[in-house]
């Protein structure tokens, strides 16, 4: 039934430290007027009214059936279409799509960016506390059975450990942080983890030759995933520093996939800060580069996301479709890591979900989302509460209000638990939707728990 709605920088001992270049490229942390959905309203031209009119007429609708179509209100999208109020990127998405109109009036929108984490506008959060360092190494506490206390500071010696045992542990231990990841919040996470990477370059450095590619390979992957946790907390610029890092502990390894794979992890950073253009250029440098398959798969999906972003229908799936034969070609590498997701079966399917939300086509988006989400290991509680969210999202904006109302109760769990900036930014515009229908008894309950779990999450 569908519902009427109502009116810390780092420093290791045997590299220079990275520098901010990705920063000067335009990862901007300056914030910027917002609208009730996060995006910039300065001076929007009147065009916007008067050209969703001409689109709407042409074919062929009244107001109401347009508002139908999208699930805002009729007096909503007249207010838009006479200029009184101001239009929305998620509104003109849905009016592009219905209206068949490509893109047209998400062009005459300004450039938007959601609003900047609070870790951003500061430009780094505080040092982590005791008690965050100590637990890390609680595994009982947090539920991570057999997961080994990090350690820290240089090793006593360069040959303390069996070549073979030492790389073979050290892998174990990536493993079990990349599992502590989905399970605890970034911030508990990242004091033992930052410990680590460092710890494990430093035994590299002391290494024989043979056995250093191998730490510092592995190490450099300790650093990307740090940059990914210091991005779920919220601190953008740490994020681009670990990047930096990673790519500088993978070249000392003769890796170049992972300083390609690092172009598509600031397309991330570029994508959440609504920075279309910048997450396509970055996407488009790491595909051309990279030599494996997999990097060039998450490359051609990350500039699908911009091209979605942009509106670009055509663009956007050409990218998918490139996306899918490299992925589908990867026949990866026996006993390495594995570069990007390991928690999604199909993650050409999730992204073409995810790719058709941001094109406003949300009730395509959400019958896949359907279908992968379910798919998602039960342990993945981060992954869960990043899809699942995007999930709902898709659900709501389809104005299937009922089945949002069935599926929060157990997103509100893994939202609680695997806290994430990123996520954050969805959770709100899910808020803000249902907030549309405040009519239902069901959204006037669940409301009040969804709120409260925005206030665990960083930003």
């Amino acid at each position: 039934m569908k519902w009427k709605q109502e009116t810390p920088p780092i420093s290791l001992h045997l590299l220079s430290p990275p520098d901010d270049s990705c920063l000067a490229a335009g990862f901007s942390a300056e914030p910027a007027t917002q609208n009730h959905e996060g995006v910039g309203v300065l001076d929007r031209p009147p065009v916007f009214g008067a050209e969703l009119r001409r689109l709407r007429l042409a074919a062929g609708m009244t107001i109401e059936q347009l508002a139908r179509s999208v699930h805002y209100s009729k007096a909503q999208i007249s207010k838009v279409e006479t200029g009184r109020k101001q239009p929305t990127t998620g509104l003109a998405r849905l009016c592009d799509a219905a209206l068949g109109a490509d893109g047209e009036l998400h062009g005459l929108l300004d450039d938007d960016a959601p609003p900047p984490a609070e870790a951003e506008r500061r430009g780094r959060r505080d040092a982590p506390s005791r008690r965050q360092l100590v637990a890390v190494g609680a595994a009982s506490v947090l539920g991570v059975p057999g997961l080994a206390r990090p350690t820290s500071g240089r090793p006593s010696s360069a040959g303390h450990a069996d070549d073979g045992s030492l790389a073979s542990a050290s892998r174990a231990l990536f493993d079990q942080y990349r599992q502590l990841g989905q399970v605890a919040p970034a911030q508990a996470v990242l004091p033992g983890l930052s410990a680590q990477t460092t710890a494990l370059s430093e035994l590299a450095h002391a290494s024989a030759s043979t056995t250093a590619r191998d730490l510092y390979a592995l190490s450099s992957r300790f650093a990307e995933f740090t940059g990914w946790m210091a991005q779920e907390a919220g601190d953008i610029p740490s994020a681009l520093r670990w990047t930096d890092t990673a790519v500088q502990l993978a070249q000392a390894a003769g890796e170049p996939d992972l300083r390609h794979y690092a172009q598509v992890r600031r397309g991330l950073v570029a994508y959440y800060a609504g920075r279309a253009a910048d997450t396509i250029g970055l996407a488009r440098s790491a595909e051309s580069g990279a030599l494996s398959l997999r990097v060039k798969g998450l490359a051609a999906q990350r500039e699908a996301q911009g091209h979605a972003l942009a509106g670009d229908h055509t663009a956007c799936f050409r990218a998918l479709e490139r996306a899918g034969r490299h992925l589908a070609a990867d026949a990866g590498t026996a006993g390495e890591p594995v570069i990007g997701t390991t928690n999604l079966p199909d993650p050409a399917a999730m992204v073409t979900a995810w790719c058709l939300l941001d094109l406003g086509r949300p009730g395509e988006s959400a019958r896949i989302f359907d279908r992968e989400c379910a798919r998602i290991p039960p342990h993945a509680t981060r992954t869960q509460a990043r899809y699942g969210t995007r999930r709902a999202l898709a659900h709501a904006q389809a104005g299937e209000i009922d089945l949002v109302c069935s599926l929060l109760p157990s997103l509100l769990g893994p939202l609680a638990s695997a806290t994430s900036a990123t996520v954050l930014l969805d959770a709100r515009r899910l808020n803000r939707t249902l907030a549309r229908y405040r009519s239902n008894p069901a959204v006037r309950e669940l409301l009040p728990e969804l709120a409260a779990s925005l206030h665990g999450l960083p930003g």
